[in-house]
């Protein structure tokens, strides 16, 4: 029994030359683990057994987002079907094409759930699609007809049936090309469009570099509410050939897709047609502001006022740039932007008129009407003289002030030395508000000094509003 006791010890132990009790004490004491060797193992073995329920929790965090995808195309054991027969189709229109679509042919049955579209399209080569969510089964929009088409549609499907959770299905796809004529290089060139002052539209173009002579260009147009495209009445010619257009009254076209080709025609020669759609209010230029009045109050603060252009551009449409420049006598005069507001009006603190030798504002459509927008040109008005040395304006040579029937404010003409400009302008003091100011005429030039004018003769100059 002893013997057979060892051989199994010596089989677990590997030791296989036993001499005594001391030889077996020493085997024994290299072929168990020793308390700090158990530990490292114990540890070993926990690590292992974390491992092996990382990878399990990994495998079923997987399969559950496998499941969750495969789910969002199919609601209860019905699988969400995409739109079926989807077409495009040119009615004509300079670019507007039809866009139709059938429902899937299941949707009957999800009489709970709210079924929708999300109808994308875009033109072959631009980055983003426009994105339309929709119930309607049809719908007219734009495109280059100069490129390819792209259009695609889903269905979504979300209420009772889908525990309110949006369910899609797959995409469907269509793509539209017009057959074009001739070569790329034979359309248009610099093809560009301006909306001034919400009143006309101003197309200019350049002909192509492979246009040949004699070249008849024509310009047509779209936008709903036409029956049909109609064709320019107004061209621009440069040697008897169009090289643009003016379209007036188009107020009804605002706020919606513009379509314009412009294509042209010569002898034996096909030239390539140019597609374009527009938005009028992303195209608006208004005129410079009016009015413009710069003032210097008592305590020695710079206001500018102006007013809103002229011309059908809305008033709550339009930003405002203001402008200050400083000597402006040297070659190129520093202009620095101080403002850009939707005020017509604007006061500069004492601390800020160094130097400041004129005042310009410009206007332009403001976010709240346009995505982007032309500015209009700068006010020509200038104003010079401003410098803090002449803030406090002397104004000398009164002649015959005329008071009218308010005993606080005075009327009168005068000459303003400190200006430099050589001119004449009607003069007012308002004494309640301890102020004055110079409204500026056509310049007269005089010699440096004051001369005397016969009172009642009629003023030499016709009334031009600007302060200082």
């Amino acid at each position: 029994m002893r013997l057979l006791r060892s051989s199994a010890l010596q089989r677990q132990t590997g030791c296989h030359a036993l001499r005594g009790p001391a030889s077996l004490h020493a085997c024994c004491r290299t072929a168990f683990p020793t308390p700090h060797t158990f530990q490292q193992e114990s540890l070993t073995s926990y690590l292992g057994m974390a491992l092996r329920w990382l990878y399990t929790l990994s495998v079923a965090l997987v399969w559950g987002c496998v499941v969750s995808s495969s789910s969002s195309h199919t609601t209860g054991k019905t699988r969400l079907a995409p739109p079926e027969d989807l077409q495009i189709t040119d009615p004509g229109l300079l670019g507007s094409l039809d866009i139709e679509w059938k429902p899937p042919p299941n949707v009957q049955t999800f009489s709970e759930c709210t079924v929708k579209y999300r109808f994308e399209y875009r033109n072959a080569g631009d980055r983003d699609w426009k994105v339309i969510f929709t119930r309607k089964l049809k719908f007219r929009v734009g495109f280059d007809l100069s490129r390819t088409a792209e259009v695609k549609v889903q269905t979504l499907l979300e209420g009772r049936c889908t525990d309110d959770v949006e369910v899609q299905s797959d995409w469907i796809y269509a793509t539209f090309q017009v057959p074009l004529q001739g070569k790329l290089e034979s359309e248009v060139q610099n093809f560009h469009c301006v909306y001034h002052d919400w009143e006309y539209l101003k197309c200019t173009w350049q002909p192509g570099l492979l246009a040949p002579r004699g070249v008849h260009y024509g310009l047509y147009y779209w936008y709903e509410g036409l029956g049909h495209a109609v064709q320019c009445d107004d061209y621009i010619q440069d040697h008897d050939i169009n090289i643009g257009c003016i379209l007036q009254n188009l107020s009804q076209a605002e706020y919606k897709d513009l379509s314009i080709c412009v294509n042209g025609s010569a002898a034996a020669t096909l030239l390539q047609p140019l597609y374009v759609t527009l938005r009028l209010h992303n195209l608006a230029k208004p005129s410079p502001p009016k009015q413009l009045v710069v003032s210097m109050s008592a305590s020695e603060e710079l206001h500018v006022a102006w007013g809103p252009p002229g011309g059908e551009t809305p008033p709550q449409c339009l930003e405002y740039e203001v402008q200050l420049a400083e000597d402006l006598e040297e070659a190129k005069a520093a202009w620095a932007s101080v403002s850009t507001q939707m005020e017509t009006a604007l006061t500069i603190s004492r601390a800020n008129q160094s130097r400041i030798s004129c005042v310009r504002v410009r206007g332009r459509t403001n976010i709240f009407c346009a995505d982007q927008g032309f500015w209009s040109e700068w006010t020509q008005e200038c104003f010079s003289g401003m410098e803090p040395k002449v803030a406090s304006i002397s104004f000398t040579s009164f002649i015959k002030p005329v008071w009218d029937q308010a005993p606080m404010a005075a009327m009168g003409i005068c000459w303003c030395p400190a200006l430099e400009l050589g001119s004449w302008f009607s003069y007012s003091v308002n004494l309640l508000q301890h102020s004055h100011s110079c409204s500026f005429a056509s310049p007269v030039h005089l010699a440096s000094e004051p001369q005397n004018i016969n009172a009642s003769a009629p003023a030499p100059f016709p009334a031009v509003q600007g302060q200082l």
